[in-house]
């Protein structure tokens, strides 16, 4: 489980073929320290387990269904990810809760820079809209954020100069695509009312 407060960016060393999937290696710098293999990790948002590590140089495993659902299947050496470790019992909460687990890619539709501040819209299959509300929380890119507008089709977040500074967010541009998890309560929400529909057809 995580937060969507990005404790920093690392660097992708190397992609590496491993039919179906791939491996990710990543620089994670001082966030290495207390890693150790079976942790889980999320690089932009998407949960994975640490499967080696080398000084502090950490490698991860991505399946196909990884691959065809987010964004990393798209990094290559030099990239930049955001990464979160997973929290520890008792750690504060300032996001909100965040699995780690990607329901889909949006891509960026629109961004309005005012100063040091931005606007992002986002756009996506409306399947994903019917879990989002204005003032809800989402998981972009693994970063929680506040929902601000939500249409048909699409949705914006308001992203502060600290957000822009130490997340992938701030070199995001128009036709960037990101990793969306929507918000879990949402999910069960939607889930129980389907259930109530069939169960009254």
């Amino acid at each position: 489980m995580f937060s969507g407060l990005v404790e920093g960016l690392a660097k992708v060393v190397r992609m590496e073929a491993r039919p179906p999937g791939q491996r990710i290696v990543i620089d994670l710098k001082e966030l290495s320290e207390g890693v150790a293999i079976g942790d889980s990790i999320a690089l932009n948002g998407c949960c994975l387990t640490a499967i080696a590590i080398e000084g502090t140089q950490v490698a991860f495993d991505a399946g196909a269904e990884t691959l065809g659902r987010t964004n990393l299947g798209e990094l290559a050496a030099g990239a930049a990810v955001n990464v979160e470790r997973s929290l520890r019992l008792g750690d504060r909460l300032g996001g909100h809760l965040v699995t780690g687990h990607i329901d889909t890619v949006a891509t960026v539709a629109e961004r309005i820079d005012e100063g040091e501040w931005s606007t992002f819209w986002f756009s996506l299959d409306t399947r994903w809209i019917r879990q989002m509300a204005s003032k809800g929380s989402v998981a972009v890119d693994g970063v929680s954020l506040t929902l601000v507008d939500v249409d048909a089709d699409r949705f914006s977040v308001a992203l502060i100069p600290h957000t822009l500074e130490v997340t992938t967010l701030g070199r995001r541009r128009i036709g960037d695509r990101v990793n969306i998890e929507t918000d879990l309560l949402a999910k069960y929400v939607e889930q129980q009312l389907a259930f109530v529909r069939d169960e009254g057809s």
